[in-house]
């Protein structure tokens, strides 16, 4: 829904005007879609709900009618698809609801704007053009509706909040004793839900005034002196209304009784102090035989109204200096904030530093004050003097409520400008966990249900929270949604046999593994990393080494020039009963020597082919026709293979064979050759690397290869960094 003019949009569907004013209608969040999705995830953790009256849980989308104006406009299918096809790309979504706004066509601009809004439920502009649409179509409850919803998804919107409470002002009738009742009520609601924010002066001023428009002078200055206790941009102004309001009206109609009582009887008895300290200086002074004036008792002068007005501002003054204190503290932070509400666009590094300084700073201010009063309670009991509560003030546990309730509001804050960015997510998450599970679960919803659909890592973070604290299901269900979005992603399947394997539940991580292989196909070597996965499961858990093996086997049919799979068969027969397995390692070397893969890796091969000869086999004559076979293969191939030999270009390297003896790997020709036994053929002192020599009977420098330690697949596959594997 653009604006006339082609001028540009916001994310939130308000017209970019200066930065002044942007910051003021800046709004930030707590829970996210429709009624029903926030009975699912629960209460936002910063904000209580929505408006209370009337109950937002009894709402859902308006229905679209297909027949309420026949067929949609020519254009609509064609940009709804769009839309649909790439929900991602925020264009699209508004080039769609620019052409509905054109046609003016209601039943094409609800289902726009639902589908919009579902998506992107922080674009405050878009749930106030929603409400204008169905007011303007003379659906007041509609619009009060989109309104609620509107601030299920965002009860930190001072914006939204004048909206709705102006919407209900215009459609209610005032006359009827129970409208002024709601409009209370749901201004109470704005000021619990949004009153903390550093933005929120509008709406405080737009309570004050609706209460002196209605003649309650008491309510209004009960209203401006909670707004004094608040940090916010405009406080200074605050106390400037709290005087001219004190000033305008007598104290009796504007200050509660029991303080009016107060402050009368206390300035009465030092009225009549100074009063009788006059007098006396009058008598030494008046002519004798005149009498004193009588002073009519029970009357209030214009000087004792004067004296409790002052009384008020020196009791208000002290709280406006102790906020002024937190404003002065927090105004770089704020400063610092250039856009505090949601757009697509990526946030400079800057605002990303700003927004964590802030948060370190509130964090900061809340560990400071839990642990201040237990350091004064000691020092007092130290020095054996008495703690008393001071007057007007807050118990330590409402004061850290407090504190831990401004910590909320910015994290909520922040969660409006950054929700693209899974870093404050996440800890906002760490720092509610300790405090309520309920709670970081329901932050772990929003943020992967609604803002980070297609981030698989905060994804996964929410499956193993949720297996932490012992609800298999919630994780799976996690997993599954995952995959089903985000369909092919390795690490993902990976999760899910993983944490059937924690479960103890082997067969079913077996068949996730299985079923992942058979998708795959298509694929080779997304085939083959599924496989040996597999392989290694039936081989380490499951101990069945023949159906590894058959795993193994079947995916070097599809893919035999993949030496990944080549070399987890031979770590397989290697592994077995030398006796048994001899002929099974030669004919791995041997399948490995005749499929296309790179020369240096086929000499690795038949380097381990020799080694494991040379350490197993029970007969000098098959020892020796490995080891011809291997000299012949590195004359093909040429003889300075150093670093197919080494697998390091390091000068020395120490490696393990499998029966634990050490063999120094050197870079360089020994000084004297080591004397051989006579019943090994001796290594031929040219035509080959220095580094060969090494080599032979010590076949750890095999195990040495960084492509192939382990499974080798680590690095290759990006493993855990949320990646598609090369197809």
């Amino acid at each position: 829904m653009a604006a006339e003019g082609g001028e540009e949009l916001s994310g939130n569907g308000e017209l970019e005007v200066s930065s002044a004013m942007e910051s003021s209608e800046v709004p930030p969040p707590p829970p996210i879609e429709m009624a029903e999705m926030l009975e699912e995830n629960g209460s936002p953790a910063a904000a209580p709900e929505a408006p209370v009256d009337p109950d937002p849980s009894s709402f859902s989308m308006p229905l679209v009618a297909e027949d309420e104006e026949g067929e949609l406009p020519a254009d609509f299918e064609r940009l709804w698809k769009a839309a649909h096809d790439n929900p991602q790309d925020f264009t699209s979504w508004t080039d769609l609801l620019q052409y509905c706004e054109q046609e003016s066509h209601m039943t094409a601009s609800r289902r726009a704007l639902v589908a919009f809004l579902i998506r992107y439920p922080l674009c405050y502009g878009y749930w106030k053009k929603f409400a204008d649409l169905e007011r303007r179509a003379g659906y007041n409850d509609k619009a009060e509706e989109v309104c609620v919803q509107g601030l299920q998804a965002i009860p930190l919107s001072v914006d939204l909040w004048i909206h709705y409470v102006n919407l209900l002002l215009g459609t209610l009738d005032m006359n009827l004793p129970e409208s002024p009742k709601r409009i209370r009520r749901v201004f109470e609601d704005a000021v619990a839900a949004a009153g903390l924010d550093f933005h929120s002066d509008r709406l405080w001023d737009l309570y004050v005034e609706w209460e002196k428009e209605q003649g309650n002078m008491q309510n209004a200055t009960a209203v401006l002196d909670r707004v004094l206790k608040v940090p916010t941009q405009l406080y200074n102004t605050h106390y400037d209304k709290f005087k001219e309001h004190l000033n305008s009206h007598e104290p009796k109609e504007v200050l509660p009784p029991e303080e009016y009582e107060e402050l009368r009887t206390l300035c009465r008895q030092s009225q009549k102090a100074e009063r009788a300290e006059q007098a006396q200086e009058e008598v030494e002074e008046r002519p004798p035989g005149e009498e004193q004036p009588a002073t009519p008792e029970g009357t209030d002068s214009e000087e004792l109204m004067q004296k409790i007005r002052e009384q008020v501002l020196v009791r208000r003054d002290k709280v406006y200096q102790d906020n002024e204190g937190e404003v002065r503290q927090r105004w770089n932070f704020e400063d610092a904030i250039k856009r505090p509400y949601f757009h697509v666009k990526s946030l400079d590094r800057l605002q990303l530093r700003s927004w964590h300084s802030y948060l370190d700073w509130e964090v900061a201010q809340l560990n400071k004050d839990t642990k201040e009063p237990d350091q004064d309670l000691d020092q007092a009991a130290t020095e054996g003097s008495e703690v008393t509560a001071q007057p007007h003030g807050v118990s330590e546990e409402v004061a850290v409520a407090r504190d831990d309730h401004s910590v909320r509001i910015l994290f909520e804050r922040c969660l409006i400008a950054c929700a693209l960015y899974e870093e404050f997510w996440t800890r906002y998450i760490q720092y509610l966990e300790p405090q309520s599970v309920d709670e970081a679960r329901a932050v772990y919803r929003r943020a992967c249900e609604v803002h980070l659909t297609y981030k698989p890592n905060i994804h996964m973070q929410w499956a193993t929270f949720e297996e932490r604290h012992g609800d298999l299901t919630e994780a799976r269900r996690v997993l599954e949604a995952l995959e089903k979005n985000l369909p092919g992603l390795a690490v993902v399947r990976l999760r899910r046999a993983a944490l059937e394997r924690r479960a103890g539940n082997l067969d079913q991580s077996e068949a996730l593994l299985q079923e992942a292989v058979a998708a795959s196909k298509e694929k080779p070597t997304l085939h083959a990393f599924y496989s040996i996965k597999l392989a290694r499961l039936l081989l380490k858990l499951g101990r069945d080494p023949s159906r590894a093996r058959r795993v193994l086997q079947e995916a070097l049919e599809i893919s035999p020039d993949n030496d990944k799979l080549h070399v987890n068969l031979l770590e397989l027969e290697v592994s077995g009963d030398p006796w048994a397995s001899a002929e099974a390692v030669q004919e791995c070397v041997t399948r490995a020597l005749a499929a296309p893969l790179a020369p240096h890796t086929k000499i690795l091969f038949s380097q381990r082919g020799l080694q494991f000869a040379e350490d197993y086999s029970n007969s000098i004559q098959s020892v020796l026709s490995v080891y011809e076979e291997h000299q012949k293969l590195l004359r093909e191939h040429g003889g300075t293979k150093r670093e197919a030999e080494n697998g390091d270009e390091d000068s020395e390297k120490l490696s393990k064979s499998e029966d634990g003896s050490a063999v120094a790997v050197s870079g360089q020709v020994p000084p004297t050759m080591p004397h051989v036994p006579i019943t090994t053929p001796p290594p031929p002192v040219t035509g080959t690397d220095a580094s060969a020599q090494a080599g032979y009977g010590g076949y750890g420098n095999w195990y040495q290869q960084s492509q192939y330690g382990g499974y080798g697949y680590q690095n290759t596959w990006n493993y855990n960094q949320g990646y598609y594997p090369p197809s």
